[in-house]
C-alpha cells in the first residue's frame, strides 16, 4: 500500500527545509515554518511533534525530487544509467540545497532513532522506482539475476547511504555529485548482467 504525503504535510516540509537551508535548523522557528507553508501551528503539530521531527522528513523531500525525476527518464537508455542518472540528480539537489549539518543530523538520528527510520522505509517512493528501474533491467537481461530485485535495491541505497555518509563524515570538504560520478559506475558495473 502506497503512503501518500498530504499536500499540507509536503508544504510544511518543503518550507522547514527551505529555512533550514536559508538560515540554518538552530535559527528556524516553528513559527517561520508555519507562515511559509501558509499552514497553522495546528497542522504542524499533527505531522511533527517538534521541529528535531522534521528531520526525518529530509527522506520525504528526497522523494519529491525523484518523483520530479521519474518523467526525465530516457527510456532509450538502460537501467542502469538510469539509476545512475537519478542518483547524480539527487546528489546534485543535496549539495546545492540541503546543510550537511542538519544531513548528519539525520544520519546520527537515524541511527539512534527507535521506531520508524524513514531512510530505510521500503515503502517511499525512492524504493519503489528503484525496484521497477531494477526489475525492468532485469526482464531486458541489462542487470544481474543472480539477486532479486529487492536485493539489487537494498545494495543500491546502502551504497549511495554509504556517498553521503562519508561526503558528512567529511564535512562536505569535497563534491558529492563528481566523486559519485566516480564511484556509482564501478558499483552499477557489478549488477550488470553477465549474458
Amino acid at each position: 500500500m502506497k503512503k501518500s504525503v498530504s499536500p499540507t504535510k509536503s508544504r510544511i516540509v518543503s518550507a522547514a527545509w527551505q529555512l533550514f537551508y536559508d538560515q540554518s535548523f538552530d535559527n528556524t522557528t516553528i513559527d517561520e515554518i508555519v507562515e511559509l507553508s501558509a499552514t497553522s501551528k495546528g497542522s504542524f503539530y499533527h505531522y511533527f511533534g517538534s521541529k528535531e521531527a522534521l528531520l526525518g522528513s529530509l527522506a520525504y523531500l528526497f522523494d519529491e525530487k525523484y518523483q520530479e525525476l521519474e518523467p526525465t527518464l530516457d527510456d532509450s537508455q538502460d537501467s542502469l544509467t538510469q539509476l545512475f542518472y537519478l542518483t547524480k540528480e539527487l546528489f546534485l539537489m543535496i549539495e546545492n540545497n540541503i546543510d550537511i549539518e542538519l544531513l548528519s543530523r539525520l544520519y546520527a538520528q537515524q541511527i539512534s532513532k527507535k521506531g520508524e527510520k524513514e531512510l530505510v522505509d521500503h515503502s517511499r517512493y525512492y524504493y519503489k522506482l528503484s525496484r521497477r528501474i531494477v526489475q525492468r533491467g532485469q526482464e531486458k537481461g541489462e542487470i544481474t539475476r543472480e539477486k532479486s530485485s529487492a536485493e539489487i535495491v537494498r545494495l543500491y541505497a546502502l551504497c549511495e547511504r554509504a556517498l553521503l555518509y562519508d561526503w558528512c563524515l567529511h564535512g562536505g570538504e569535497y563534491s558529492l555529485t563528481e566523486y559519485s560520478q566516480s564511484v556509482m559506475p564501478l558499483f552499477l558495473s557489478g549488477l550488470r548482467s553477465n549474458s
